[in-house]
């Protein structure tokens, strides 16, 4: 087996290292587990056997790392426990449980606490067992009734350790199948909620949204959540609001058809809702297109249009002259300084009654400074 670059039977179970991200388990039909890096796709990286008692070959049906990726577990179709470190060579076990649950009744499912002190084991005998890592010999507590007929049927703990999940198959007569979750101190039922008309196979209680889903026999999946303890996922789509449907969208009356009605009277013939649309689209008015800028003149959109006073001095006395833009703007306003003396418009005809007459001295130097010489 060692030899052999994969598996050569077919898989049972799979899960990610929690510590390296690259790295994955799987356990096969070949009485063995395999661990692999995501990069290197051609040969596994270690190969861990499965013994029975006595040497013989035993199928592994699940497997797990604990939260640091310092142990790997295994259930097996002989019901037992094996572990295994992954800081030493894979030879021998560092805990084997033979009796853990019944022999020919796979053991479905695997987990280890998120304080690595505990050990959850789902089997096809229809109980579930939870174990104390620091004295593996015995199970703290067995749950029995759980009645199982998937391989595949697992068990999940809560974040904080202190609950643990796990779903049962629609027994024969029943009308719905319940996921029941256990107190891991006191082992007492928390809660027997109803989930569907089918059988519970998997569960999952994310850390961090702090919701559980559950995965059914018949293709649903059903999660739970809480409105005040729960954050985002499945809440971000209860929060939306059914959307109202546009008048266009809906169905109008049936029509009447009169081939043989005047003109005047004639139904008009009814259109796709696609077509109407497009048409509705081409209308400026009906579309609320906004208005196109206004490619030629000078202005902009107020000198084009409007009749406020803004409007009427930029029509008629700001852009009458039009300046060039490559032209001195000192040289086009110095140009019209002898016509505004000859011919004043705006601000002399307003003074030239009150306006005081300017008197400029005609000699160069101060009056005081030349009396000052001459003495």
């Amino acid at each position: 087996m060692s030899k052999t670059k994969g598996h050569i039977a077919g898989l049972t179970s799979g899960c990610w290292s929690p510590v390296r991200r690259e790295e994955f388990l799987t356990s096969g039909m070949d009485s063995t587990l395999r661990t692999w890096v995501f990069a290197k796709t051609k040969e596994q990286r270690a190969v861990i056997k499965t013994r029975a008692q006595g040497g013989l070959k035993t199928i592994p049906t699940s497997c797990a790392y604990n939260r640091d990726g310092t142990l790997i577990a295994a259930g097996c179709s002989d019901g037992s426990l094996q572990t295994w470190d992954t800081r030493k060579m894979f030879v021998h076990t560092t805990h084997c449980i033979r009796d853990a649950h019944s022999k020919g009744s796979d053991i479905s499912s695997v987990l280890f606490s998120y304080s690595g002190f505990q050990l959850a084991s789902r089997s096809m005998d229809e109980t579930l067992k939870l174990w104390d890592m620091r004295a593996f010999k015995k199970p703290l507590h067995v749950f029995e009734g759980l009645f199982s007929r998937y391989d595949t049927t697992d068990c999940c703990f809560s974040p904080d350790d202190t609950m643990i999940l796990t779903g049962e198959s629609l027994p024969k007569g029943a009308k719905q199948a319940n996921l029941f979750v256990y107190d891991t101190k006191t082992f007492d039922v928390v809660a027997k909620l109803p989930i569907t008309d089918s059988h519970v196979i998997r569960t999952l209680w994310h850390p961090k949204l702090n919701q559980i889903f559950v995965g059914c026999g018949n293709g649903i999946i059903r999660g739970l959540y809480d409105e005040k303890r729960s954050m985002r996922g499945a809440k971000l789509c209860v929060v939306r609001t059914h959307r109202k449907k546009k008048e266009s969208e809906i169905v109008g009356t049936t029509q009447i058809i009169t081939p043989h009605a005047l003109p005047m009277f004639r139904q008009e013939k009814t259109r796709s809702v696609r077509k109407k649309l497009e048409k509705d689209r081409l209308d400026p008015v009906k579309s609320k297109r906004p208005d196109l800028p206004i490619t030629s003149g000078q202005g902009g959109r107020v000198a084009s249009s409007g009749g406020t006073l803004s409007s009427y001095v930029i029509r008629n006395l700001g852009l009458s002259k039009r300046v060039e833009d490559d032209q001195d703007p000192r040289e086009a306003i110095l140009k019209y300084a002898k016509e505004a003396a000859e011919n004043p418009y705006w601000i002399a005809p307003a003074y030239a009654k009150t306006q005081p007459k300017p008197i400029f001295n005609s000699e160069d130097e101060p009056e005081a400074k030349k009396t000052k010489t001459e003495q």
